[in-house]
């Protein structure tokens, strides 16, 4: 498996991510730089692109996903409830939606998924090997915003509370859609936000 991190376009900057398997088929994470950026590593790498993941639907995490998917004949994964054909959710339509805990095989990819409401309905977080995509759930000391349209701090601390009782190594890079990158076990020793929500459920 290669590795790419892609950087979005200005002003958001988000982070997206491009993994390639070893039998030349490409996933994207939160499509939301230009196409022909990740256009450019698959021809690079002889590779095609199989498999869209967007860990929620907001406009700057899915950008390119409706141009990626024409192209290549990608399907697209995102939750129902962030599919609207909005201004903040522009998605018409989504291939599937992701069922709670289940593992997607891309080759030798296998990507854990579970849902993490708060930042919005349909948020969630993949775990590919010691990847952690936690798109705007969980960033680097912070957390997504939960005063948008379908954020919810309720629903963000269980889904905090939920990150870390999950079975992930503290060694797992945590690649959020903004900011920089960490470890999952860098979070739950320093992050306020999940010692909060972990400690809020215990008093």
């Amino acid at each position: 498996m290669k590795a790419y991190h892609v950087v979005g376009q200005a002003p958001m900057y988000t982070n997206t991510f491009l993994l390639i398997s070893d039998a030349g088929h490409g996933v994207v994470i939160d499509p939301a730089a230009a196409a022909s950026d990740y256009n450019e590593i698959l021809e690079k790498e002889g590779a095609s692109l199989t498999h869209i993941f967007c860990t929620h639907g907001h406009f700057d995490h899915v950008g390119a996903a409706e141009e990626l998917k024409a192209k290549w004949g990608a399907k697209l994964w995102c939750e129902a409830a962030d599919v609207e054909n909005s201004q903040f959710f522009p998605l018409k339509e989504a291939d599937s939606g992701y069922e709670e805990g289940e593992v997607i095989q891309v080759d030798e990819m296998s990507f854990t998924v579970w849902h993490t409401p708060g930042h919005t309905p349909g948020s969630v977080c993949l775990l590919c090997e010691n990847y952690l995509f936690t798109g705007d759930t969980l960033f680097a000391g912070s957390i997504g915003r939960t005063d948008l349209p379908g954020g919810s701090s309720r629903q963000i601390n269980d889904s905090l509370r939920k990150l870390a009782a999950l079975p992930i190594p503290a060694e797992a890079q945590v690649l959020p859609g903004h900011g920089e990158l960490s470890t999952f076990g860098q979070e739950l020793k320093n992050n306020w936000y999940i010692k909060s929500a972990c400690k809020g459920a215990l008093s």
